[in-house]
Protein backbone atom coordinates (compact mmCIF):
# COMPACT_ATOMS: atom_id res chain seq x y z
CA UNK A 1 0.00 0.00 0.00
CA UNK A 2 0.99 3.53 -1.13
CA UNK A 3 1.98 5.86 2.08
CA UNK A 4 1.07 9.44 0.63
CA UNK A 5 -0.42 10.65 4.33
CA UNK A 6 1.61 10.70 7.06
CA UNK A 7 -0.48 12.54 9.33
CA UNK A 8 0.48 14.45 12.08
CA UNK A 9 2.62 12.27 13.15
CA UNK A 10 4.41 10.20 10.30
CA UNK A 11 7.65 10.31 8.99
CA UNK A 12 7.05 12.80 6.15
CA UNK A 13 5.81 16.09 6.19
CA UNK A 14 2.49 17.30 4.15
CA UNK A 15 2.41 19.93 1.56
CA UNK A 16 2.74 23.29 2.59
CA UNK A 17 3.44 22.56 6.00
CA UNK A 18 6.78 23.14 7.59
CA UNK A 19 8.53 22.21 10.82
CA UNK A 20 11.27 23.56 12.33
CA UNK A 21 14.67 22.27 12.43
CA UNK A 22 15.51 23.40 15.98
CA UNK A 23 13.29 24.22 19.06
CA UNK A 24 14.85 26.03 21.74
CA UNK A 25 14.87 22.82 24.38
CA UNK A 26 13.93 24.63 27.79
CA UNK A 27 14.47 21.81 30.78
CA UNK A 28 11.22 23.16 32.78
CA UNK A 29 11.95 21.36 36.19
CA UNK A 30 16.06 21.55 35.49
CA UNK A 31 17.26 22.83 39.27
CA UNK A 32 13.39 22.45 40.76
CA UNK A 33 12.89 21.19 44.00
CA UNK A 34 10.35 18.06 43.43
CA UNK A 35 8.26 16.04 45.63
CA UNK A 36 6.38 12.87 44.72
CA UNK A 37 3.07 11.56 46.53
CA UNK A 38 2.06 8.30 45.66
CA UNK A 39 -1.51 7.17 46.86
CA UNK A 40 -0.52 3.29 46.13
CA UNK A 41 -3.58 1.85 47.02
CA UNK A 42 -6.04 3.85 44.77
CA UNK A 43 -3.11 3.14 41.77
CA UNK A 44 -2.97 -0.51 42.28
CA UNK A 45 -7.05 -0.79 42.08
CA UNK A 46 -7.11 1.31 39.12
CA UNK A 47 -4.87 -0.21 36.63
CA UNK A 48 -1.34 0.53 38.15
CA UNK A 49 -0.84 -2.78 39.40
CA UNK A 50 2.86 -3.18 39.14
CA UNK A 51 4.39 -0.05 39.04
CA UNK A 52 7.84 -0.03 38.62
CA UNK A 53 8.88 2.42 41.50
CA UNK A 54 12.59 3.01 39.99
CA UNK A 55 11.07 4.15 36.62
CA UNK A 56 8.47 6.40 38.70
CA UNK A 57 11.72 8.20 40.01
CA UNK A 58 13.37 8.38 36.37
CA UNK A 59 10.19 10.06 35.46
CA UNK A 60 9.62 12.38 38.24
CA UNK A 61 13.38 13.52 37.97
CA UNK A 62 12.94 13.54 33.82
CA UNK A 63 14.36 17.34 33.68
CA UNK A 64 17.44 17.07 35.97
CA UNK A 65 15.17 18.02 39.24
CA UNK A 66 16.26 17.52 42.76
CA UNK A 67 14.12 14.61 43.56
CA UNK A 68 13.63 15.81 47.55
CA UNK A 69 10.61 14.00 48.83
CA UNK A 70 9.60 10.69 47.71
CA UNK A 71 6.75 9.46 49.65
CA UNK A 72 4.12 6.28 49.16
CA UNK A 73 1.38 5.09 51.15
CA UNK A 74 1.08 1.38 51.26
CA UNK A 75 -1.71 -0.27 52.92
CA UNK A 76 -0.76 -3.15 55.10
CA UNK A 77 -3.15 -5.93 56.57
CA UNK A 78 -1.84 -6.89 60.04
CA UNK A 79 -4.56 -9.45 60.65
CA UNK A 80 -3.99 -11.50 57.37
CA UNK A 81 -0.50 -10.99 58.17
CA UNK A 82 -0.85 -12.73 61.67
CA UNK A 83 -2.17 -15.81 59.48
CA UNK A 84 -1.23 -15.90 56.47
CA UNK A 85 3.13 -16.29 56.79
CA UNK A 86 3.70 -16.01 52.41
CA UNK A 87 1.50 -13.02 52.60
CA UNK A 88 3.64 -11.07 55.70
CA UNK A 89 6.85 -12.20 53.74
CA UNK A 90 6.17 -10.92 50.79
CA UNK A 91 5.00 -7.72 52.09
CA UNK A 92 8.38 -6.91 53.92
CA UNK A 93 10.05 -8.11 50.77
CA UNK A 94 8.33 -5.40 48.77
CA UNK A 95 7.90 -2.56 50.97
CA UNK A 96 12.24 -3.47 51.57
CA UNK A 97 12.40 -3.04 47.69
CA UNK A 98 10.44 -0.15 47.34
CA UNK A 99 13.11 1.57 50.39
CA UNK A 100 15.96 0.63 47.94
CA UNK A 101 14.84 2.40 45.74
CA UNK A 102 14.79 5.74 48.08
CA UNK A 103 11.29 6.22 48.95
CA UNK A 104 9.48 7.23 52.49
CA UNK A 105 7.01 4.87 52.85
CA UNK A 106 3.78 5.37 54.96
CA UNK A 107 2.51 2.10 56.16
CA UNK A 108 -1.70 2.70 56.49
CA UNK A 109 -2.88 -0.65 58.65
CA UNK A 110 -6.41 -2.30 57.08
CA UNK A 111 -9.36 -1.59 59.01
CA UNK A 112 -12.76 -3.91 58.84
CA UNK A 113 -16.11 -2.48 58.99
CA UNK A 114 -19.31 -4.60 59.14
CA UNK A 115 -22.61 -4.08 58.49
CA UNK A 116 -26.15 -4.37 60.16
CA UNK A 117 -25.56 -7.44 57.43
CA UNK A 118 -22.79 -9.16 58.93
CA UNK A 119 -21.12 -7.69 55.69
CA UNK A 120 -17.34 -7.55 55.79
CA UNK A 121 -15.27 -4.55 54.13
CA UNK A 122 -11.70 -3.07 54.55
CA UNK A 123 -10.48 0.07 53.99
CA UNK A 124 -6.93 1.58 54.03
CA UNK A 125 -7.23 5.18 53.50
CA UNK A 126 -4.18 7.16 53.37
CA UNK A 127 -5.71 10.63 51.35
CA UNK A 128 -5.73 12.41 54.92
CA UNK A 129 -1.70 11.01 55.47
CA UNK A 130 -0.76 12.54 51.97
CA UNK A 131 -2.68 15.38 51.51
CA UNK A 132 -1.00 16.83 54.95
CA UNK A 133 2.36 15.97 54.11
CA UNK A 134 2.28 17.22 50.51
CA UNK A 135 1.25 20.79 52.21
CA UNK A 136 3.52 20.64 54.58
CA UNK A 137 6.30 19.77 52.75
CA UNK A 138 5.52 22.05 49.76
CA UNK A 139 6.90 24.97 51.42
CA UNK A 140 10.85 23.32 49.99
CA UNK A 141 9.27 22.18 46.83
CA UNK A 142 8.99 23.82 43.73
CA UNK A 143 6.99 20.71 42.09
CA UNK A 144 4.79 17.62 43.31
CA UNK A 145 3.76 14.93 40.83
CA UNK A 146 0.54 13.56 42.32
CA UNK A 147 0.02 9.78 41.39
CA UNK A 148 -3.77 9.27 42.14
CA UNK A 149 -6.66 9.17 40.44
CA UNK A 150 -9.03 10.19 43.36
CA UNK A 151 -11.03 13.66 42.81
CA UNK A 152 -10.73 14.13 46.67
CA UNK A 153 -7.51 15.60 45.95
CA UNK A 154 -8.87 18.40 43.84
CA UNK A 155 -8.60 20.97 46.64
CA UNK A 156 -5.21 19.51 47.67
CA UNK A 157 -4.13 20.41 44.28
CA UNK A 158 -6.09 23.76 44.09
CA UNK A 159 -4.55 24.55 47.78
CA UNK A 160 -0.67 23.53 46.62
CA UNK A 161 -0.74 25.73 43.05
CA UNK A 162 -1.98 28.60 45.49
CA UNK A 163 0.91 28.18 47.64
CA UNK A 164 2.90 28.43 44.38
CA UNK A 165 4.02 24.90 43.22
CA UNK A 166 3.34 23.50 39.88
CA UNK A 167 1.25 20.02 40.20
CA UNK A 168 1.34 17.43 37.80
CA UNK A 169 -0.61 14.50 37.94
CA UNK A 170 0.18 10.51 36.91
CA UNK A 171 -2.30 7.91 36.81
CA UNK A 172 -4.02 4.89 34.86
CA UNK A 173 -7.63 4.62 34.73
CA UNK A 174 -10.74 5.84 36.55
CA UNK A 175 -9.16 9.12 36.92
CA UNK A 176 -11.13 12.36 38.05
CA UNK A 177 -11.50 14.09 35.43
CA UNK A 178 -12.25 17.50 37.41
CA UNK A 179 -8.57 16.21 39.01
CA UNK A 180 -7.00 16.04 35.41
CA UNK A 181 -8.39 20.26 34.65
CA UNK A 182 -7.23 21.65 37.65
CA UNK A 183 -3.28 20.01 37.35
CA UNK A 184 -0.53 21.74 35.55
CA UNK A 185 0.15 18.71 33.14
CA UNK A 186 -1.45 15.24 33.67
CA UNK A 187 0.57 12.09 31.94
CA UNK A 188 -1.12 8.50 31.57
CA UNK A 189 1.13 6.08 33.37
CA UNK A 190 0.23 3.41 30.37
CA UNK A 191 2.40 5.46 28.62
CA UNK A 192 5.71 6.07 30.38
CA UNK A 193 8.20 3.75 28.53
CA UNK A 194 8.71 0.41 31.62
CA UNK A 195 6.42 2.28 34.25
CA UNK A 196 4.32 -0.74 34.13
CA UNK A 197 5.77 -4.50 32.85
CA UNK A 198 4.13 -6.57 30.30
CA UNK A 199 3.69 -9.97 32.06
CA UNK A 200 3.77 -11.66 28.81
CA UNK A 201 6.67 -9.89 27.56
CA UNK A 202 9.41 -10.01 30.62
CA UNK A 203 12.01 -8.90 28.97
CA UNK A 204 10.58 -6.36 26.41
CA UNK A 205 12.94 -3.75 24.70
CA UNK A 206 10.16 -0.90 24.75
CA UNK A 207 10.45 0.44 21.42
CA UNK A 208 12.31 -1.64 19.87
CA UNK A 209 11.53 -3.74 17.03
CA UNK A 210 9.78 -6.70 17.95
CA UNK A 211 8.96 -4.99 21.39
CA UNK A 212 5.71 -4.16 22.76
CA UNK A 213 4.78 -0.52 23.56
CA UNK A 214 1.50 1.85 24.53
CA UNK A 215 0.18 4.50 22.87
CA UNK A 216 -2.56 6.49 21.53
CA UNK A 217 -3.71 7.22 18.00
CA UNK A 218 -2.18 10.79 16.38
CA UNK A 219 -4.17 10.72 12.72
CA UNK A 220 -6.78 7.83 11.61
CA UNK A 221 -7.96 8.02 7.88
CA UNK A 222 -11.41 5.92 8.15
CA UNK A 223 -12.06 6.02 4.43
CA UNK A 224 -8.40 4.61 3.88
CA UNK A 225 -8.45 2.44 6.87
CA UNK A 226 -5.17 3.24 8.14
CA UNK A 227 -3.66 5.57 10.59
CA UNK A 228 -0.97 6.39 12.45
CA UNK A 229 0.31 5.89 16.45
CA UNK A 230 2.18 7.62 18.62
CA UNK A 231 4.39 6.39 21.58
CA UNK A 232 7.38 7.83 23.90
CA UNK A 233 10.36 6.25 23.00
CA UNK A 234 11.78 7.30 25.76
CA UNK A 235 11.74 9.39 29.48
CA UNK A 236 12.98 12.64 29.05
CA UNK A 237 12.08 16.24 29.55
CA UNK A 238 11.19 16.82 26.46
CA UNK A 239 7.63 15.51 26.72
CA UNK A 240 5.59 18.39 25.31
CA UNK A 241 7.17 18.14 21.89
CA UNK A 242 4.69 15.71 21.20
CA UNK A 243 5.45 15.82 16.98
CA UNK A 244 7.89 12.92 16.48
CA UNK A 245 8.78 14.84 13.42
CA UNK A 246 10.17 17.74 15.57
CA UNK A 247 13.83 17.74 16.68
CA UNK A 248 14.24 16.50 20.35
CA UNK A 249 11.13 14.99 20.24
CA UNK A 250 10.89 11.69 22.91
CA UNK A 251 8.10 10.21 20.58
CA UNK A 252 7.98 8.17 17.57
CA UNK A 253 5.36 7.25 15.28
CA UNK A 254 4.27 3.94 13.61
CA UNK A 255 1.84 3.13 10.64
CA UNK A 256 -1.24 0.84 11.79
CA UNK A 257 -3.77 -0.73 8.97
CA UNK A 258 -7.27 -1.54 10.39
CA UNK A 259 -6.40 -5.51 9.87
CA UNK A 260 -3.99 -5.01 12.66
CA UNK A 261 -7.07 -3.73 15.45
CA UNK A 262 -8.19 -6.79 17.60
CA UNK A 263 -11.71 -6.99 17.53
CA UNK A 264 -12.28 -5.39 21.17
CA UNK A 265 -10.92 -1.70 18.53
CA UNK A 266 -12.93 -0.16 16.28
CA UNK A 267 -11.99 2.60 14.07
CA UNK A 268 -13.89 5.00 16.18
CA UNK A 269 -11.94 4.15 19.22
CA UNK A 270 -8.67 5.24 16.93
CA UNK A 271 -10.40 8.61 16.58
CA UNK A 272 -10.49 9.15 19.83
CA UNK A 273 -6.96 10.62 20.91
CA UNK A 274 -7.52 9.66 24.96
CA UNK A 275 -8.04 5.43 24.03
CA UNK A 276 -4.78 3.41 25.11
CA UNK A 277 -3.77 1.03 23.07
CA UNK A 278 -1.13 -1.30 23.35
CA UNK A 279 0.81 -2.75 20.32
CA UNK A 280 4.07 -4.47 18.76
CA UNK A 281 6.41 -2.95 16.93
CA UNK A 282 8.28 -4.52 13.55
CA UNK A 283 10.31 -2.79 11.23
CA UNK A 284 8.36 -1.81 7.43
CA UNK A 285 9.40 -4.00 4.53
CA UNK A 286 9.16 -0.62 2.38
CA UNK A 287 12.51 0.94 2.25
CA UNK A 288 13.14 3.54 5.18
CA UNK A 289 9.22 3.47 5.61
CA UNK A 290 9.47 4.00 9.67
CA UNK A 291 7.71 0.93 12.10
CA UNK A 292 4.68 -0.87 11.79
CA UNK A 293 2.53 -1.41 14.25
CA UNK A 294 1.05 -5.08 14.55
CA UNK A 295 -1.76 -7.06 17.04
CA UNK A 296 -3.06 -3.50 18.18
CA UNK A 297 -5.47 -4.15 21.31
CA UNK A 298 -7.41 -1.96 23.68
CA UNK A 299 -5.80 -0.83 27.01
CA UNK A 300 -7.46 1.78 28.01
CA UNK A 301 -11.22 3.62 26.37
CA UNK A 302 -11.41 6.71 25.98
CA UNK A 303 -14.42 8.41 27.22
Amino acid sequence: MARQDRGDNGQNNLPGRQISKQLEVIPLSASLKVGVFVDAENIRYNGGYQLRYDVLRQFAARDGGTLLRLNTYLAHDQERAKEDFEYAKKSRIYQQMVRDFGWKITVKPVRRFTDEEGNVTTKANADLDLAVDAMLQSENLDLILLVTGDGDFLQVVTALQNRGCRVELLAFRNVSRELKRQVDAFYSGYLIPDLLPFSYEPRNAWGKPGSCVRGVCSKWFPEKGYGFLRFIKHIDGNLWISDPRSPGSPYASAFCHINELADNVSPDDMMNRETIVEFYLVESDQKDDGLVATNVRMVSPGR
